[in-house]
């Protein structure tokens, strides 16, 4: 608890009034144990890309737990105001990379937004958009590709350019026209599960299943394609089966810890089922969350065990391959690339080292490494859709990074941030080439 004499770092009084009035309440309200952790050093206040770019208190990780513990000790409601402190963090969890003592941010963050949503104070753009995408699409993974059908027929017969150069979508409700320019371009072939198996090329290893999730199969179907072809190449039998959806993370990052839980126990479902040694996901955000279903589940006495022995199974691709090791490329790419590192890759999983060794090992290949490389570029799951303009700049302030390197080859290890850079080549009129790690080691095999 604060000391009744002390005040929090954004300027609110430490005064506890008598009775101490809980303000977070319910299973899914932060701890108390995580809450009282941060003993207000200020380290993280270099690593939080909202403070970096805003200079405000408020708007870093010690300012918005000190919101948090003044709702929770009653000095202050949860009032619009604090609401939006709390949904401009991107929740990247570089503080807690440096945190010296282990504040748990991304968890206390996410039950924060548990309590926003049951009290029914998100923000106007947040319950637009949890509406149309996060309650509507992702939990249905039909209805999730249905929809993605459509707008690919809209975009490849010219509907879409057509639509917004007359710019009748402003004259509609609800926001559509904004919800529809940040629509990205879908893959020309979906990704998907089947029921076939995927048999390694080379003299087996060990047997995989392969997360197909929700949005990347769908944009970036052929670096689904490619993640096969690599697991393949290294000795991997490649599972990728039906039944699976969505991992769950946007929904828990907005609150719905609820729907969350229940993607989850769908995965867990038809992952384990297929009787495999590991899980294998290509989305730095996805591999995250994969591996706290153990913490997200850990009330759920069907599931608590099967869900610890998940999250355990669960590795990032990058990782994997390093771990199995990797066959080293002699397909030689002569170019120049610099490398991205995704938040939920580097901060939340603390996986930097991996992604790096696949792309020096890569004959001719020249890694030149970006200023601040894993700073958010602020894309942020749906953060670029709820809070566009924050958004904006700290895009500009990666881009900059980007054109200071030099390259106009960008690889990452997350579709979001391979979204959000290909924005920002689009923004700044230029020429870029955006690619997932897996994207240059295939390309480099299909040389041998």
């Amino acid at each position: 608890m604060l000391h009744p004499t002390t005040k929090s770092p954004g300027g609110l009084p430490g005064e506890l009034p008598e009775g101490l009035l809980k303000g977070f309440a319910g299973p899914d309200a932060p701890s108390e144990a995580d809450l009282y952790r941060c003993v207000h050093c200020g380290l993280c206040l270099s690593s939080c890309p909202t403070y970096v770019e805003t200079a405000l208190e408020m708007e870093s990780p010690r300012g918005r737990l000190a919101l948090m513990k003044a709702v929770n000790e009653g000095r202050v409601g949860i009032t619009p105001r604090i609401v939006s402190h709390w949904e401009a963090c991107l929740q990247c969890r570089a503080c807690e990379a440096v945190c010296p003592s282990g504040v748990p941010y991304g968890r206390i963050m996410e039950r924060t937004r548990a309590q926003v949503k049951a009290a029914g104070l998100q923000s106007r753009e947040l319950k637009r958009f949890s509406r149309f995408f996060l309650t509507t699409a992702l939990p249905n993974p039909r209805r999730l590709r249905l929809g993605a059908h459509f707008i690919r027929l809209y975009q490849r017969l010219g509907l879409q350019k057509l639509l917004r150069l007359s710019h009748m979508l402003h004259l509609l409700p609800g926001g559509i026209a904004k919800l529809e320019s940040q629509v990205p371009t879908l893959s020309k072939k979906f990704f998907g599960p089947s029921d076939n198996l995927h048999p390694s090329q080379n003299e087996k290893k060990t047997t995989v299943a392969l997360l197909s999730g929700c949005v990347m199969p769908l944009m970036q179907g052929p670096t689904m394609e490619a993640t096969v072809r690599v697991l393949t190449r290294n000795g991997c039998d490649v599972m990728v089966p039906k039944g699976q959806g969505c991992c769950g993370a946007l929904n828990t990052h907005a609150g719905d810890i609820t729907t969350s839980r229940a993607m989850a126990r769908t995965n867990i479902d038809s992952l384990m089922a297929t009787g495999v040694e590991r899980i294998i996901t290509s989305s730095a955000g996805c591999g995250s969350s994969m591996k706290e279903y153990g913490e997200l589940l850990k009330d759920d006495p069907e599931y608590r065990e099967k869900a610890a022995r998940f999250s355990k199974m669960t590795s990032d691709v990058t990782e994997f391959l390093v771990d199995l090791p990797f066959d080293t490329p002699t397909g030689r790419l002569d170019r120049k690339i610099t490398y991205q590192d995704p938040c939920h890759l580097a901060h939340a999983q603390r996986i930097t080292a991996a992604p790096r060794i696949i792309l020096n090992s890569i004959p001719g290949l020249e890694l030149i490494e970006m200023e601040n490389s894993s700073l958010c570029c602020g894309g942020a799951g749906i953060y670029s859709s709820t809070q566009p303009e924050l958004s904006k700049r700290l895009l500009q302030r990666k881009m900059n990074s980007i054109e200071a390197t030099g390259v106009q080859e960008v690889i990452t290890a997350n579709p979001g941030c391979m979204l959000q850079v290909e924005l920002g080549f689009k923004d700044k009129d230029k020429s870029g080439n955006v690619r997932h790690v897996v994207d240059i080691l295939d390309e480099a095999y299909g040389l041998e």
